[in-house]
């Protein structure tokens, strides 16, 4: 120790770096590190926002946009969609702008959230901000790289965006597109800055992320409510940052000072951040963790216990959620046999979608219904079925497997978790949907209709469980393309019947069916056929994670 102290050039003392020093190098990093997932995101989005103005431009004429507007100014239209300007005229750029934004701004802001989280506390939590702090980088390098990154992103983002609403033509002015897209980033761009002062908060990951969603929920709650009490927004909506966004009123009454109210409340959230950083150390939170037991319960002596506390809080999110998402859609039937008459009337695109006899309106509709539920549930299988990949790479695997845990046994707990979790999901979706129903006073299709078609969708969604973990198994690197198959299944079951596509075609899609399993004629051969694929997969993925080696860092 001496002898490497005199070797030492000593000149003077080392210069301590600034707060900011190394943000240059760390944002280079978060882009090189992220360039895939953020190309992902963007287009993704994207081509989200160009599907919802094709579809109002193209499949809506004007006589379904008048109907249209009458839903969205129901209570549950108001909720679910915007505050309702426009309504009197109500154009499809119009309609973009009072129903999509809240949904663009959702998008991107659970996009933020995990950006933020990913390159601040998580990077903590990993122990890999230690090694990047032992190298001349400032205290607060990180999180403002990791805003900076998230901005720029989110510009890139909103360009893609208006580039796609003015591409639809004439009548979509450019000043208009831009504040839309602008107006949602920004108001996403605060949920970010939220995420930050939440990762300061919360010594974990996952806590931050959720904690910074449940921000989300007060604000929206916030937003609905304000909506509610008057026309346009009430003085109430201004409190929530999703509002500032729909504030901007495009297509409608132009204006752009709202979105000045996005960058200041980032500009605050962010110094709040900084000033918490700087009294904290790296690695802990401004709250303590909860002290643990001295000794663990038998409840926690197994793999499944173990795998049941890593998911549970995702878990249940993701049910309330989703639970008031179709609960809220279940409301709007009370006025959907006369929106559904004037609609398939005026348009065969939609006799196409929703078949042309009134009397099965709502069964057809509550199939579609059903479809879309069982795709956000067939999502929540597949991230939970990458999880394992986390745990693998994160080395906390190794350690289990070196105790008297064997690796199939720990691969098969945490698949039936996540089994079990998506068959709640799913179950709670349908449960939601018929007591949106209900409470709206209609009485047909009835529960025993509902419970059929939960037995439908069960399968279809333990089937992307079932592939994702067999994915994971033999091929590890390839598991996400789980995702690609489900937007293809999305894309056939939503556009096959619209489209016409053959038979053939259309079974291809796990979801093929469910659409239909309101009527009394469903076929129940497919939900068989799938429950036996998906045993075989689970059984396929057993055996491919036990023949293969466990991957480290």
């Amino acid at each position: 120790m001496t002898l490497a102290a005199n070797t030492l050039p000593l000149r003077g003392p080392v210069a301590r770096p600034g707060t900011l020093t190394g943000v240059g190098a760390l944002i280079r990093h978060i882009v090189r590190r992220d360039r895939v997932r953020m190309t992902v995101w963007a287009l993704s989005i994207a081509a989200f926002i160009a599907y919802f103005a094709v579809a109002l431009t193209t499949v809506f004429d004007a006589a379904a946009l008048a109907a249209r507007a009458a839903v969205m100014r129901t209570p549950s239209g108001i909720v679910m969609g915007g505050p309702g300007y426009g309504l009197d005229d109500y154009t499809a750029p119009v309609a973009i702008a009072n129903e999509g934004i809240t949904w663009i701004v959702l998008a991107l802001a659970i996009m933020s959230i995990a950006h933020v989280v990913r390159h601040t506390r998580a990077e903590e939590e990993s122990a890999r901000a230690e090694l990047i702090r032992a190298a001349p980088v400032g205290r607060h390098a990180a999180a403002v790289a990791a805003l900076v990154t998230l901005a720029a992103h989110l510009i890139v983002i909103a360009a893609l965006g208006a580039a796609a609403l003015v591409a639809l033509g004439d009548e979509v002015p450019v000043p208009d597109a831009v504040a839309l897209m602008l107006g949602s980033a920004v108001s996403a761009l605060v949920f970010g800055a939220v995420a930050l002062v939440t990762a300061q908060i919360s010594e974990h990951a996952r806590a931050a992320s959720g904690l910074a969603l449940a921000v989300f929920g007060v604000f929206f709650v916030i937003r609905a409510a304000g909506d509610l009490q008057e026309t346009g927004g009430s003085p109430l909506s201004w409190f929530s940052p999703i509002a500032w966004a729909q504030q901007t009123r495009p297509f409608v009454d132009l204006r752009w000072w709202p979105i000045a109210l996005g960058l200041a409340a980032t500009a605050l959230l962010l110094a709040l951040a900084a000033v918490i950083a700087s009294r904290r150390d790296v690695g802990a939170g401004l709250l303590p963790a909860r002290r643990g037991r001295a000794a663990a319960s038998r409840a926690l002596s197994s793999p499944f216990a173990l795998a049941w506390r890593q998911q549970r809080a995702a878990l249940a999110w993701t049910a309330a959620g989703l639970g008031l998402l179709w609960f809220g859609a279940g409301t709007m039937m009370s006025t959907l046999d006369d929106m559904m008459s004037e609609l398939v009337a005026s348009n065969a695109a939609f006799g196409a979608m929703f078949g042309e006899d009134p009397t099965a309106f709502t069964a057809s509709f509550l199939g579609v219904m059903a479809l879309f539920a069982g795709i956000c549930a067939a999502a929540y299988a597949i991230g939970a079925g990458l999880r394992p990949g986390g745990e693998e790479a994160s080395g906390r695997l190794e350690l289990v497997a070196a105790s008297a845990v064997s690796r199939a046994g720990w691969f098969a707990a945490q698949l039936a978790v996540a089994a079990l979790g998506a068959l709640a999901v799913i179950a709670v979706s349908i449960g939601a949907l018929w007591a949106g129903v209900v409470v709206v006073g209609i009485e047909d299709p009835g529960v025993a209709d509902f419970a059929r078609v939960l037995a439908f969708t069960a399968p279809a969604v333990l089937v992307f469980l079932a592939a994702t973990a067999t994915l994971y198994a033999w091929v590890p690197r390839a598991a996400g393309a789980a995702w690609a198959v489900l937007a293809v299944a999305f894309a056939i079951g939503m556009f096959g019947p619209l489209f016409e596509l053959p038979d053939a075609v259309l079974r291809l899609s796990p979801f093929h069916g469910v659409s239909g399993a309101f009527l009394d004629d469903a076929d129940i051969v497919p939900p068989i056929v799938l429950a036996a694929i998906t045993a075989a997969l689970f059984a396929l993925a057993l055996v491919g994670f036990h023949r293969r080696e466990v991957r480290t860092g």
